[in-house]
């Protein structure tokens, strides 16, 4: 499996969002672990820009060659950017989930909930093998 950074934040259903601590833009987009149980990617569906959000909704979704998973919202808030290149280019969530085939960010409204450590979601996918 790859490696979890530890600067992250990681929901149960494999999102990961960067900035929790640093802002009120957060960028999503789901973990190694996620790209590698789904296998080729194929197809992504992002949230418009300006849609309005609550932690836990569906938001959009990723189709591979095995199975369609949706996208959840790790946070509430309003989506104002999304990754077009992912969509033009889905291989990326699987290329590089962490960096450039991250989804869409989000301008934070509320509180950010159940969210994991490195630590524990690395216990989480432990579990899961």
């Amino acid at each position: 499996m790859s490696s979890i950074p530890d600067e992250l934040h990681y929901t149960k259903e494999h999102e990961w969002i960067a900035g929790v601590d640093d802002g009120l833009t957060l960028t999503v987009g789901i973990t190694a672990y996620a790209a590698e149980a789904l296998g080729d990617v194929v197809y992504v569906q992002v949230p418009e820009v300006g849609t309005t959000v609550a932690a836990g909704d569906a938001v959009g979704e990723v189709e591979s060659t095995k199975s369609v998973s949706d996208i959840y919202a790790p946070v509430g808030g309003e989506v104002v950017e999304v990754n077009t290149a992912v969509v033009d280019d889905p291989s990326l969530v699987n290329g590089d989930p962490y960096g450039e085939g991250w989804l869409f960010r989000l301008r934070l409204e509320g509180e950010a909930a159940d969210l994991l450590s490195a630590e524990e979601y690395t216990a989480l996918t432990s579990g899961e093998s």
